[in-house]
């Protein structure tokens, strides 16, 4: 995900540099908030905008649509240097047929920034905090927009038993890092070293979310159904025009590293979309978020 945060600079909230070690990722509350020690948990059936408190913090969570039996909760999660509000349109269209809720995560939106830099533990232990309170113990389906579908992927493996399905919209690769410097070498000069320089800074936690993510292997889901939709428009090559090519095959093929973690992964390629494939094809992120939301239900 190559875009602005509010500066003139690219830049792709992807993924870190790997390897890079984390002190004090969370707040004191969060790192020592259990989300799994209150047992039972019951949904909120709210309506609305609201905040809730998780681990300490505030968190902006929006939920819209009624939640029918059997039926998973779908959570909507935004991509870097977004919040909810940017999935305003689509969380409207699905709740006429589904219970929908979105949240900002912690630095993103109306959500409280975090104490410090954040790893996926802290992020993934927010994300429990949310999914207690709109969907208690019941089923959902995770729906993320380029980082937030990287975050999605990567929560999912380790709770299965909650997490009965995933679609990722132009998910970030899994190996984000190694994908732009292997296509953007040290030596380059001008905007593509620019370009290169900006987006480690950002994996390196220079983002709204203080969020510093390490390269990792897409683990598997099993058979939980899997969409995934990539962009069609080439709009990294855009980017840079010497080596855009490089990055538009190495986005590819983490596409395809996130199909493969489900037996029923599922590619379609966006063809009239850049990178917001939900506000510019949103029929097809309707249709690809209630197959999979009706596979999880079966």
């Amino acid at each position: 995900m190559f875009r602005k945060f509010r500066t003139p600079a690219v830049v792709a909230a992807c993924a870190a540099v790997a390897g890079l070690g984390l002190t004090g990722c969370q707040g004191e509350s969060l790192e020592n908030w259990d989300p799994l020690a209150s047992g039972k948990k019951e949904a909120d059936p709210f309506t609305g905008t609201k905040k809730i408190e998780v681990g300490g913090k505030s968190v902006n969570v929006s939920c819209a649509g009624a939640r029918a039996d059997g039926k998973p909760v779908i959570v909507l999660m935004h991509g870097g240097g977004d919040g909810l509000d940017k999935m305003a349109a689509l969380q409207k269209t699905l709740s006429g047929k589904n219970r929908v809720c979105s949240y900002d995560r912690l630095g993103a939106g109306a959500s409280d920034k975090p104490d410090g830099p954040q790893d996926f533990a802290a992020s993934g232990k927010v994300l429990t905090g949310v999914l207690d309170h709109v969907a208690g113990d019941g089923p959902v389906v995770l729906a993320g927009h380029s980082l937030g579908g990287r975050i999605a992927a990567r929560y999912a493996p380790d709770h299965q038993k909650r997490v009965k399905g995933l679609v990722l919209m132009d998910a970030t690769s899994p190996t984000m890092t190694a994908d732009i410097t292997g296509a953007i070498p040290a030596s380059a000069t001008g905007p593509a070293a620019q370009l290169r320089a900006q987006n480690l800074a950002v994996f390196q936690g220079q983002n709204p979310e203080r969020l510093v993510i390490a390269d990792g292997k897409a683990r598997s889901v099993g058979d939980a159904p899997v969409e995934v939709l990539q962009h069609g428009k080439r709009y990294l090559a855009a980017a840079s025009p010497e080596y855009g090519r490089q990055l538009e095959r190495a986005w590819s093929a983490g596409q395809r590293q996130w199909v493969a973690i489900s037996s029923r992964g599922r590619l379609t390629t966006a063809e009239k979309s850049g990178h917001y494939i939900y506000a510019e094809q949103p029929a097809l992120a309707v249709q690809a978020i209630e197959r999979v939301a009706a596979q999880a239900a079966a």
